[in-house]
């Protein structure tokens, strides 16, 4: 069945990807301020519409809804590289909160709405992290901002009627990055012609998710599945395995034959780093029907075949 989709980020990493496969058989809508750039290909402008708007405006926003009313809101804006946020946490608030507001308060009663929130949003542990047990408790400026916006979430879902999903989120890697998260930057160096890279901590585990795995995900939690009005359901998305970078980097090496070695660089170290964090993703498998097809090792094939990393990216991690 087609139906009106309204996608906000929907020219980020994940999603380009989403609206990518949801618009042969659907009518899409992209939300988007652009701050990477319109990062579509001719073909893909004719299939959607695609609206430049900040969600910090609200009437924009409304005008938006009205003209399109969709059926479903996926909701993947934000500011989500953390230094960044913790640059700037007023922006974060405003852009990851009040925009998600925005949204929630513009979209039409009885739409489902699916909110990208983040594994960032858990306590630290070295267990993975279950939706129903695992306590919340941020450890940085993202995650804080992230576990506000669910709060609102449950709110105005409940308040308007609206078909609510909370999806955490996980590392996402893969061709398409747009912030200088440290995997697009390995590739960078490493295409740069140089095999000894500086790098900040190389000890974290994280759970990585394949992009295309990720905007799968959010399509399965958008389509199907029975949610009543007034219910939000709260859902992990990851691959439920973790990796250190220094596991990443004996990944790269087998797959590019280079002698990488690694040069610590304070500069580069984040201030906040969690050593751990892992999806338990048992609950998107029951409830949703989504599994993850991409393991780490074609993640990172991909990734090196074909970086398609942001121009605005590009530029950032040359001046580093």
């Amino acid at each position: 069945m087609k139906r009106r989709i309204l996608v906000a980020g929907g020219a980020g990493f994940v999603g380009r990807q989403l609206v990518r496969k949801l618009m042969t058989q659907h009518d899409v809508c992209v939300v988007d301020a652009l701050k990477f750039g319109n990062r579509f290909d001719e073909s893909d402008n004719s299939k959607i519409v695609l609206e430049t708007v900040d969600i910090r405006d609200w009437r924009s926003l409304s005008d938006v809804m009205e003209r399109f009313r969709p059926e479903i809101l996926i909701h993947l804006a934000a500011i989500h590289f953390i230094p960044e946020c913790e640059r700037d946490p007023a922006q974060a608030e405003e852009v990851n909160v009040l925009g998600t507001m925005n949204l929630l308060r513009t979209c039409p009663i009885g739409a489902r709405f699916v909110f990208a929130s983040s594994g960032a949003v858990y306590q630290p542990d070295d267990a993975p992290h279950d939706e129903t047990n695992s306590p919340v408790g941020p450890a940085d400026i993202y995650g804080l901002t992230k576990l506000h916006a669910e709060h609102f979430v449950r709110y105005f879902v409940k308040q308007r009627g609206l078909c609510g999903a909370i999806v955490r989120l996980f590392n996402v890697i893969g061709p398409g990055e747009t912030s200088p998260h440290i995997l697009p930057e390995i590739i960078y160096q490493l295409k740069s012609g140089n095999t000894r890279i500086k790098l900040g901590n190389v000890w974290p585990q994280r759970d990585y998710v394949h992009v295309e795995d990720a905007a799968g995900g959010f399509g399965r939690v958008a389509l199907c599945g029975d949610i009543p009005a007034g219910v939000t359901e709260l859902v992990n998305l990851g691959s439920g395995k973790q990796y250190s970078v220094s596991a990443i980097l004996d990944e790269l090496r087998s797959l590019t034959a280079l002698p990488i070695e690694v040069e610590h660089d304070a500069s580069r170290a984040r201030a906040v780093d969690r050593p751990f964090l892992q999806a338990s993703i048992a609950r998107i498998q029951a409830g949703f029907g989504w599994s993850p097809r991409l393991n780490i090792a074609a993640a990172l094939a991909d990734l090196w075949k074909n970086p398609d990393l942001a121009p605005s990216l590009v530029e950032q991690l040359r001046n580093r």
